[in-house]
């Protein structure tokens, strides 16, 4: 018979202090994936138990990681996703100001002792997370005192650091508080990265867009990378409803994704009223001598005339183009044939990695299987012929491979 009581969370368990090992990243990325699904599918049907359920995740995040090499920087990228997908989650959960507050201490608990630090973004969100101005202004007066000791101290020159720096402006910013977040950036001589932003976000609630976005650029050292400087110059932009502006001037350096593909799919979300062909044909002409890489998105997208177009302008993965003749060897041999030989020209030419016999193999066999299929077959054995026949770093491997003479 039911309690009625939820059923206990499954990554409680998992993340316990030190659950990975030194070698325990890709695992550890996993559960955090896990985690996520169900603090998510908690929140579909009761945002409270969802909300509950991503302060205790995030409590427990780093200690559990703590021993884990994170050099690659892939665990980084999906703690800081994590923080960004809960955050919003937890502000929006319906609560009292009296719960919100002791979430809040438990957070900032955890942010204090974050080491090695995989949530420190979560000071970014500290407005979103107070969800109401009177509350933002609360923790920004709690926080104020010891941005301000610090700043005393980093004026006699010595180095100082406060864990609730970003935390404070996020807080000013969403308590309307501006006025005020403009004044410490002004007595700071080298404000950090996220602590900027809001000075940029300030200016733009002000009406000055433009002001800020330049304001911006004008401030970001040589450390802050192109990308971020290109997301917040959007985020105003579309915050104003300058969309096409948006997108013409920073759509494609502010949304860069782990591959070309998921490159394409962020800018597609982001901005649906644009064709596929505009962004596909945008994409590409923002990394000129490297069209090949867009192969796989245009495949993706069925546009095979392009892909195939786009592999023969530039290096392509061969085992990439090999992958694409093999699944479409019965719906477009056409295409499947030029895909393995232009695997079979770019292996040739000393590009790709790791590639074994197995590899130049399975490109001539289907090769020779789609040129079946469309009745070409003698013309399929003179092209492969002659793509092997160039003096290319692996052209002899290759032909000793398939057993054909020497030249």
């Amino acid at each position: 018979m039911s309690t009625g009581k939820p059923a206990p969370w499954t990554f409680r368990s998992r993340f316990r202090r030190g659950a990975f090992g030194w070698r325990g990243s890709k695992p550890a990325i996993a559960r955090i994936d896990e985690a996520l699904a169900e603090i998510r599918a908690a929140a579909r049907s009761d945002p409270v138990r969802g909300a509950e359920g991503a302060v205790l995740f995030l409590e427990k995040l780093s200690p559990a990681l703590s021993d884990v090499d994170s050099s690659s920087g892939a665990l980084g990228n999906a703690t800081a996703a994590a923080v960004a997908t809960l955050a919003p989650l937890i502000g929006a959960a319906p609560v009292a100001d009296s719960v919100r507050d002791k979430w809040l201490e438990r957070l900032y608990a955890a942010l204090e002792n974050d080491d090695p630090p995989y949530i420190e973004s979560l000071g970014d969100h500290w407005g979103m997370l107070c969800a109401t101005p009177a509350l933002a202004s609360h923790w920004a007066d709690t926080l104020l005192p010891g941005l301000q000791a610090v700043a005393k101290v980093r004026g006699t020159g010595q180095f100082a650091w406060f864990r609730g720096t970003v935390a404070s402006y996020s807080a000013l910013y969403a308590a309307g508080r501006h006025q005020e977040v403009l004044d410490l950036l002004a007595q700071e001589p080298r404000p950090i990265w996220p602590c900027l932003v809001f000075g940029a976000r300030v200016h733009a609630a002000r009406g000055m867009v433009d002001e800020a976005i330049g304001w911006l650029q004008e401030r970001a050292g040589a450390t802050v990378p192109a990308y971020a400087l290109a997301s917040v110059a959007e985020e105003l932009l579309l915050a104003a409803g300058r969309r096409t502006e948006a997108y013409a001037r920073f759509g494609i350096a502010a949304n860069p994704a782990n591959t070309h593909l998921a490159t394409y799919r962020a800018l597609a979300k982001k901005y649906p009223e644009l064709p596929a062909e505009r962004l596909l044909a945008d994409l590409i002409a923002s990394t000129p001598g490297e069209e090949g890489k867009w192969f796989a998105t245009a495949k993706t997208l069925r546009r095979f005339d392009l892909a195939i177009a786009l592999a023969q302008r530039s290096p392509c993965d061969p085992k990439t183009l090999i992958r694409a003749a093999r699944d479409h060897i019965d719906g477009e041999p056409h295409f499947a044939l030029e895909a393995a030989i232009a695997a079979l020209r770019w292996m040739a030419q000393g590009y790709g990695y790791e590639l074994t016999g197995v590899d130049v193999l399975a490109a001539y066999r289907h090769a020779h299987e789609a040129g079946e299929r469309i009745g070409v077959s003698g013309d399929v054995a003179r092209r492969l012929e002659m793509v092997l026949a160039d003096v290319g770093p692996r052209s002899h491997w290759m032909r000793q491979i398939l057993s054909l003479p020497g030249r």
